[in-house]
């Protein structure tokens, strides 16, 4: 996942133990989902911690009508304490917990909203009225809180993200906490719901992104990388539709100064055909410096989404660029150089592969077969095989060169041999 997640779930460990940020940031490296499982033990422990106290909070609701209480709560009550109070009561009456929302004052229900556990919030958000729930979430994206938004709208129900559309006219906002949301589900299913929507927000959206900051594409690099297939092709259709030239290249110049080439070349693997030669029709592809900075981010990235996404643009650029791109791949280290084959098995790329490669030079060919001559039989027998079916024998003959020949029928037989020599000593032959 991408740094946004990170950093999110980090904050969110953070606010959960009462220590600045900072005193975490050592715990970075865990990664996103590490972090999100200790933020929900912890959270846990802390809520049973309290657990007779909120029991015997929730035996008071069905006593104490809601409206008396909830004035007296709102004047003397810390919101951490109603925040983290209104889990255990929404469980126990979900129906009572969806009335004292449209009860609260949205900004002290905003001040609670950091301190409840969302996981109640999707329980809440299925019977209570969505206007209120929109009022609250209005004001958390007005304080710019977009690490409390994001874990609540990952709890999100249909009927809510219909309300969302309608009444959360914070763009910027939406996508920040969308892309602070832990689940990836979450993110595509919002996301699926905001493209049929009557309101067409998606548009909207992509054209606020297109004309932001780099800080909010960014987030919507993030957010859209994450999204299931058909989501990305939608949601780019639009994208290189409405954008211009100049729009599309200054996301890809953003997304390499920002470091976010992974989830640019992410985005870029689930694009429609047509998507996919706008993008690789910009001038910044073509760059010596920007294609340099987009295959250089790759170094030591096994993700097979990535690289699809690279293959994908570059197999649509001209001769010049695939013949500098590939002159880029063989100039990584020997380990990236050897990992090619099998990013390009597992993601289907053997023929981009071979078709960037068919265009480089002849140097470029030797000091890639040279380290593909190291690789397994079975490796080199297989490529050997694609380069053939694809009748590329000529164009890569130099690289060919370089590589030990070897047929499948000669693999088989070999493993055969050793499956022989391997076999245990037959119990009968011992007597």
């Amino acid at each position: 996942m991408s740094d946004l997640v990170i950093r999110a779930q980090i904050m969110l460990l953070a606010r959960t133990l009462h220590v600045p940020a900072e005193r975490l940031a050592h715990l970075e490296r865990l990664g996103a989902e590490h972090l999100h499982e200790l933020q929900q033990r912890m959270a846990g422990i802390i809520f049973e911690q309290h657990a007779e106290t909120f029991h015997r909070i929730s035996k008071l609701v069905p006593i104490i009508p809601l409206g008396i209480s909830m004035p007296l709560v709102q004047k003397i009550v810390p919101p951490m304490m109603t925040g983290r109070a209104a889990g255990a009561i929404g469980v126990l009456y979900p129906k009572k917990a969806a009335e004292t929302v449209s009860l609260l004052g949205f900004s002290y229900a905003a001040d609670c909203a950091p301190y409840m556990d969302p996981r109640t919030f999707g329980q809440i958000a299925d019977i209570a009225p969505p206007e209120p729930i929109v009022n609250v979430l209005n004001e958390v994206l007005r304080r710019r809180d977009y690490i409390t938004a994001g874990p609540f709208l990952a709890y999100a129900t249909t009927a809510f993200i219909d309300a969302i559309e309608q009444g959360a006219h914070d763009d910027e906002g939406l996508i920040f906490s969308i892309a602070y949301a832990f689940s990836t589900e979450s993110v595509s299913a919002i996301l699926r719901r905001l493209l049929i929507g009557q309101w067409q927000r998606i548009p909207r959206i992509v054209h606020t992104v297109l004309g932001g900051s780099s800080s909010l594409q960014l987030a919507a690099l993030s957010a859209f990388a994450r999204c299931d297939e058909d989501v990305v092709t939608a949601i780019g259709d639009i994208m290189f539709t409405i954008g211009t030239t100049e729009s599309i290249s200054n996301l890809i110049v953003t997304a390499i100064h920002v470091g976010a080439i992974p989830e640019l070349l992410t985005y870029a693997g689930k694009l429609s055909p047509t998507s996919l030669e706008r993008m690789a029709a910009s001038p910044v592809v073509r760059n010596e410096a920007a294609l340099t900075g987009m295959i250089s981010a790759l170094d030591g990235r096994a993700e097979p989404g990535i690289w699809c996404g690279l293959f994908r643009v570059l197999e649509r650029v001209d001769a010049d660029t695939q013949r500098r791109a590939a002159r880029m791949l063989s100039e990584m280290s020997d380990s990236v150089v050897a990992a090619l084959p099998s990013i390009a098995t597992e993601a289907h790329l053997w023929p981009m592969l071979l078709a960037v490669l068919a265009a480089a030079d002849v140097d470029v060919h030797t000091r890639i077969g040279a380290v593909w001559a190291t690789l397994p039989p079975e490796r080199r027998a297989g490529m050997e095989l694609r380069i053939h079916e694809l009748q590329l024998d000529s164009r890569l003959s130099a690289l060919t060169h370089e590589i030990p020949t070897i047929s499948m029928e000669e693999v088989f037989f070999r493993r055969r041999q050793m499956g022989r020599r391997r076999r245990p000593v037959d119990t009968w032959d011992q007597r």
